[in-house]
């Protein structure tokens, strides 16, 4: 991560906690980071914390620790700590050593949270095929976060559990208990998006946000990259043939720097911080399209990790007669968590995850 990059991502958690309404400022123009001066540690500091602690009414130790906790865990970065009077220091981890192998270690189920207390939360849909396939996943995405929930919905007719698989838990009309109604716009022809199929339907129906309308049409089943899903999909399997073929050529996966040398380093480098990034943003793309119902979110964020992660892929393997190396080792561990990532979501989304294509 260069100095550039690192600021865009400070600026980033600063956008992020202002959303999120733990500050209140304007997100400044640039962040400043430099070498740590006398007293700090890791390879660059900022002092944002100081320069927004008077205009959000808060200590610089305070805002240092908000920006620190949206750090913590960003693909490049291996350690934020804070100094003196709020000064944040970043250690940086070229290879995402730290954030692939976390992925790797929880598998489909990174980004999933506890289990949490507090009262069951009651999902009831219209009888509506979107609002139950909609529904349905925003129960998932709140499961994956820990959240007991029990979906309703007004009727399900049978063809939409043939087709796309949706079940929900129960039946009837909305009761006083009832936590969220699910009324998303209708889809003006069901027929239509229910000869698509199970995965390509569902795709057409989760990708548009909730008030948006639906675009059906044959142009989901095309299998080329003009088509999101597609890509999703393509780039999970590729990432499955390259752990096949690594195998084939007698090593596996194991996160750690992905090099500067050899073929393919160039196109790896340019295309890891990207990757990394989209990576350590997937804890906070579930939990918010959790807490918005939003399936909509995680969609789009599987695109933004299958295009970063994309151009990456042909470097990965040694070629000609190159061996195997520690930096092949950790492309190749960078490229499963990719796939760990994609399969992961479109489970949540209730589609298909192919290992071939």
């Amino acid at each position: 991560m260069t100095p550039v990059e690192l600021s865009r991502t400070v600026l980033h958690a600063v956008r992020r906690a202002v959303d999120a309404g733990e500050l209140s400022v304007a997100v400044p123009e640039r962040a400043v980071v430099t070498p740590p001066g006398p007293g700090g540690c890791g390879d660059y500091a900022s002092n944002i914390a100081l320069q927004l602690a008077r205009p959000a009414g808060q200590t610089p130790q305070r805002v240092a620790e908000v920006l620190r906790r949206r750090l913590v865990g960003v693909g490049g970065i291996a350690d934020v700590v804070l100094t003196g009077p709020g000064f944040i220091n970043i250690s940086l981890d070229e290879g995402g050593g730290g954030l692939v192998a976390e992925v790797l270690r929880a598998g489909g189920r990174y980004g999933h949270a506890e289990r949490v207390g507090g009262a069951v939360v009651r999902l009831h849909c219209a009888r509506e095929v979107r609002a139950v396939v909609v529904g349905e996943v925003v129960g998932r995405l709140l499961r994956a976060q820990g959240v007991t929930v029990r979906t309703s919905a007004e009727g399900v007719e049978p063809r939409w559990t043939d087709v796309l698989g949706v079940r929900v838990d129960g039946g009837g009309s909305a009761s006083a208990e009832v936590s969220v109604n699910v009324r998303p716009v209708p889809v003006a022809d069901p027929d239509s998006l229910l000869a698509l199929g199970r995965d390509a339907g569902r795709w057409a129906l989760l990708r548009p946000a909730g008030h948006d309308r639906v675009r059906g049409g044959e142009e989901g089943l095309v299998q080329r990259e003009v088509n999101p899903l597609f890509r999703v999909r393509y780039v999970h399997a590729r990432t499955r043939a390259l752990a096949r073929n690594a195998a084939d050529l007698g090593f596996a996966a194991e996160p750690g720097t992905l090099g500067e040398a050899g073929a393919g380093a160039e196109r790896v480098l340019l295309a890891a911080p990207a990757t990394l990034a989209a990576l350590g943003d997937h804890p906070r793309v579930l939990a918010a399209a959790a807490e918005h119902r939003a399936p909509d979110r995680l969609a789009r964020h599987l695109v933004a990790v299958a295009d970063a992660a994309l151009p990456l892929l042909p470097g990965v393997l040694p070629r000609g007669g190159e061996k195997p190396s520690a930096a092949h080792r950790a492309r190749l561990a960078l490229a499963e968590a990719v796939g760990a990532v994609l399969a992961g979501g479109l489970s949540l989304l209730g589609i298909d995850a192919p290992d071939h294509i």
